[in-house]
């Protein structure tokens, strides 16, 4: 590796090391907006902050085309070592770290077109992209680029996909409304667990086709109290639905409501619902995707380049191109021997992939600034 390199690979892990200590949870990523608007600034590339959120927008260069980059800026709150906090088990650290670097490479090399540089805030939530969108910050642009790490068993260390084509998921809030009654009378009540449970067991006789991957089954279920000999009338229940195609799990969704509907019946029985934090499916430009490979190919050679990458999880990155059907976008999906996995509290990987992601995003950011056919 030549000494620039070397520098350049040092200075993007010092800027990793800070962003890793100073984890902060969505919406309140105050301290992570102040820390690069100051290295953006130091380093005189135009930039500016919203006056109610979090999270900023870089550009450089000038005219068309517009490529954007999007960067998560937040972390979890979860349990380390006993103690609840925010921690960046998510990525979300290197994934700043990869389009800083990308960046610095860029500002020296563009010479027609638009790069913007989107560092978004509240992707863990679901409803950062969702906000920016709504700043107006992609109306314009052509091509958008993610990137996320991937777990050693999705993709190793050397290897990059050219995108990631995430399923899409929502969430249902339930409650059963009802009346108490004495253990010794069933009669004379309806009992909450017996009706959630009855739904639960109804969820698995929703049937689409095996060639599509799908799935809903119960993760909370709430009720009765201290006392044993009282049969619980209410209760409260949650449902995590997932389908990998957006039709999917509009169809899936569907089927559940008319399952509430029937055991509300069957048990005569009040129950009211809510569907919360959608999260499409990957909507994946193939034009978008084919400047990924390229980039991957350049820096790192052909045989780094993995297969597109299909996985149940989700991610925000997919409302830029559903609310804004207009935008090419791809996400690739970095190997970096990420273990134990991805929201695991000691998560760990290979840092190395920083540098080689800020390299690739910068090579297919190039390819498609290129691009004749972006308008």
């Amino acid at each position: 590796m030549a000494q620039t390199d070397i520098i350049f690979e040092n200075r993007l892990l010092e800027i990793f090391e800070h962003l890793h200590a100073h984890p902060e949870i969505s919406w309140k990523e105050t301290k992570t907006t102040a820390y690069i608007s100051r290295l953006l600034q130091s380093e005189g590339v135009r930039s500016y902050t919203f006056d109610d959120c979090t999270g900023l927008i870089a550009e450089i260069g000038t005219g068309s085309p517009v490529v954007a980059v999007r960067a998560d800026i937040d972390a979890l709150w979860q349990q380390v070592n006993g103690e609840f906090r925010a921690n960046h088990s998510c990525g979300h650290d290197a994934h700043m770290s990869i389009v800083i670097g990308s960046l610095l490479k860029l500002k020296e090399e563009i010479t027609q077109g638009t790069v913007r540089f989107i560092f978004q805030p509240a992707e863990e939530t679901g409803t950062g992209a969702l906000k920016m969108v709504s700043k107006g910050v992609v109306d314009d642009v052509d091509y958008l680029f993610g990137m996320h790490l991937r777990p050693i068993e999705e993709v190793p260390f050397g290897k990059i996909a050219p995108s990631v084509y995430h399923g899409a998921v929502a969430f249902l809030n339930g409650k059963v409304i009802g009346d108490d009654a004495h253990g010794a009378r069933p009669y004379q009540g309806v009992n909450a667990i017996e009706v959630m449970s009855s739904l639960s067991r109804q969820l698995h006789t929703i049937n689409f086709s095996p060639f599509e991957p799908y799935s809903a089954k119960m993760t909370r279920l709430e009720a009765g109290g201290q006392s044993l000999n009282i049969i619980p009338g209410s209760g409260k229940f949650g449902l995590d639905v997932r389908a990998q195609r957006n039709k999917i799990l509009l169809e899936l969704q569907k089927a559940i409501e008319h399952k509430i509907e029937q055991i509300s019946l069957l048990y005569e029985v009040k129950i009211d619902y809510e569907w919360m934090d959608f999260t499409p499916a990957a909507e994946v430009s193939k034009d978008a995707e084919a400047f990924l490979r390229k980039g991957i190919i350049k820096v790192a050679g052909s045989e780094a380049l993995a297969e597109p990458l299909i996985t149940p999880g989700s991610d925000d990155f997919h409302f830029y191109t559903i609310k804004r059907p207009h935008i090419k976008a791809a996400m690739m999906g970095l190997g970096s021997d990420l273990v134990p996995g991805l929201h695991h509290p000691n998560m760990t990987f290979d840092r190395r992939v920083i540098k080689i992601g800020a390299d690739v995003l910068a090579a297919s950011v190039k390819y498609a600034l290129e691009d004749d056919n972006s308008s």
